[in-house]
């Protein structure tokens, strides 16, 4: 029988090894809660680590004369899951591949907007065309090889090198 109190009041100590004991005597159990709230083992998971990371910050806070130990653990588990549920609603899941170009895009766009409207680099940059300004911007701003950015772009590797140049010629023309 673990005694749940005596490891919370180690933990609000600084006893790393009570925290273990507590993960080892809970932990099983609390997974089976979690995946049974979440429905994914791999939300579940997320759920029982971030509970035991809020038990060993909150541990002094539990107070044995409001309610038993191993229910402040599992009240703590419910509201952490609870609130993983509620996140999700407001997620909108992006399929793996797709993360490095939602990103870059982003950054790309960010830098876009970031120049000032009456710069005369924006004014240059408008007059290329989309995909020599985006190839450019690629280059200078997440600093992509031309490699990089053919594959990015789907476009063979001759065409984005010959955009890279001609719309740095283009470039520094307009800018003269």
């Amino acid at each position: 029988m673990t005694d749940h109190a005596r490891l919370i009041k180690a933990c609000a100590a600084g006893d790393r090894a009570a925290l273990k004991r507590l993960m080892d005597a809970e932990g099983g159990r609390m997974l089976g809660v979690a995946t049974r709230m979440l429905r994914r083992s791999d939300l579940a998971e997320d759920a029982v680590q971030d509970a035991m990371v809020l038990v060993w910050r909150r541990a002094a806070q539990y107070d044995p004369d409001r309610g038993s130990a191993s229910g402040w653990v599992y009240t703590i588990l419910r509201n952490r899951c609870l609130t993983m549920l509620r996140n999700e609603a407001r997620e909108t899941p992006t399929a793996p591949e797709m993360i490095d170009e939602t990103l870059e895009s982003g950054v790309l766009d960010t830098a876009w907007d970031r120049l000032d409207t009456a710069s005369d680099l924006k004014r240059c940059l408008e007059g290329l065309d989309d995909g020599t300004r985006r190839a450019i911007l690629s280059s200078y701003v997440l600093g992509h090889s031309h490699g990089e950015i053919a594959g990015r772009m789907k476009a063979p590797l001759g065409s984005v090198k010959s955009w890279v140049r001609r719309g740095l010629s283009k470039l520094r023309e307009c800018l003269s």
